[in-house]
């Protein structure tokens, strides 16, 4: 009984602070006041050379493999390199981070290797500002733990160090403040083809517990919430998702496909990983009731599953850890690569013998059916270490792809002759 009640009164105060629905649209008055209108913060410019930048490119030569046809070389060292948006126009790519910085990255003569890496507005306290994405008209948005801000005309105006913020949703609006943790907390977002924000809000435990199930559904936790583009009519697009850091929308259907990490300590070759294609709003992949793909949780054994749930479009190795991915649209890429998935494994934490540490390639027929396999991979070496840990990946206009390693801060170009 006190559960309920418990339950009840927080679905109450939720309701009150307008995180089940945003009620005010997004306001000037609502500006950020920690901004120096004289610039005083300043930047913090990252070297891009040097022995640890050598290191990279070896590794890169030396153990790296991709099809026939391609390369990649190191394109920016970039600390914690996390979640990645690319300008509309080309001109800067964002990085967010788990720790508190948001980088910028610029390529101005476009030969494929960074000119300048710098913090993005140092005026900003962020807190765990993993999730940053461009909408068309160059406006960013950024997810944090439990905020989300954005910062109109980003790309024209990345390089000032007081660029103008805005809170799209405040501080403790994305989540119940008593539901914060480091642990799954590194939101993704990403503007649909409807011109909305979708926001992934990976809940804070291995497995919640049933007295979580009511408030996590109703609130997004577990789950992608959509939204406007000025913070109104927050909706939970998806539910029953343990921890997705990746999703994208199939340039044709306009599908949402989203990674999904699955249940630790279950043993090392279950649950599998996911990929899943999601064809209509509210639909519900299994969380907590599977533990990834059709595996049951001992903590829902008891139960029995909600009606209707959908289970992945591909089952991925266990504990490999698939984190970002992106739909190829370009044009350097061979055209079998048209319309693929690419995504980062970004490797096993807890499994006896690791495994992942690269970027894989999915592809997908006319009738959904997809299949996976390697395309970029050794950066996990013979002796189990890790070379480096794939986190992202993200189209650049020219066609190329980055990928983003937060083990040792970098970005990797990966290119095809001829393209």
């Amino acid at each position: 009984m006190k559960t309920a009640l418990a339950t009840a009164a927080a679905i109450a105060a939720i309701a009150a602070a307008g995180l089940v629905q945003s009620a005010n649209a997004l306001d000037i008055s609502g500006r950020l006041s920690a901004f120096n209108s004289d610039g005083a913060a300043g930047f913090t410019h990252v070297d891009q050379e040097g022995p640890r930048a050598e290191g990279i490119k070896r590794i890169l030569e030396e153990k790296i493999t991709l099809p026939p046809g391609f390369k990649i070389e190191l394109h920016a060292l970039v600390p914690g390199a996390r979640s990645m948006a690319v300008g509309p126009r080309g001109i800067v790519t964002i990085v967010g981070t788990r720790e508190n910085k948001v980088w910028s990255i610029a390529d101005h003569d476009k030969d494929g290797v960074a000119d300048e890496v710098r913090d993005f507005a140092p005026a900003v306290d962020f807190a765990i500002p993993n999730g940053p994405c461009f909408s068309r008209d160059g406006s960013l948005y950024i997810a944090e733990q439990n905020r989300v801000l954005v910062f109109p005309e980003a790309e024209s105006h990345f390089d000032s160090p007081d660029i103008a913020a805005f809170n799209l949703i405040p501080q403790g609006g994305l989540i119940p403040t008593e539901e914060e943790s480091y642990y799954h907390s590194a939101r993704v977002c990403k503007v649909g083809p409807d011109d909305k924000i979708y926001i992934s809000l990976g809940q804070p435990f291995n497995v919640h517990p049933p007295e979580k199930v009511e408030l996590y559904d109703l609130v997004g936790i577990g789950g992608i919430i959509r939204l406007e583009r000025d913070g109104t009519g927050r909706e939970v697009y998806t539910h029953g998702i343990r921890n997705s850091v990746g999703h994208d929308f199939h340039p044709v259907t306009g599908e949402l496909w989203f990674t999904d990490n699955q249940v630790d300590w279950m043993g090392d070759d279950i649950p599998p990983g996911e990929l899943n294609r999601q064809t209509a709003a509210g639909q519900n992949f299994g969380f907590p009731w599977y533990g990834g793909g059709d595996i049951r949780t001992k903590e829902y054994a008891g139960e029995t599953p909600p009606d209707g749930l959908i289970f992945p479009a591909v089952e991925t190795v266990a504990h490999a850890a698939d984190l970002g991915m992106e739909f190829y649209n370009g044009g350097m890429f061979p055209e079998k690569y048209r319309n693929a998935v690419f995504s980062a494994q970004h490797g096993s934490w807890n499994r006896t013998t690791p495994v992942g540490a690269r970027v894989m390639v999915t592809f997908i027929d006319d009738e959904g059916n997809a299949s996976m396999e390697p395309f970029a991979e050794g950066w996990l070496d013979e002796n189990g270490e890790y070379l480096g840990r794939p986190m992202d990946v993200a189209e650049l206009p020219d066609g190329s792809l980055l990928v983003s390693d937060d083990r040792v801060g970098a970005l990797y170009r990966i290119s095809h002759e001829g393209g």
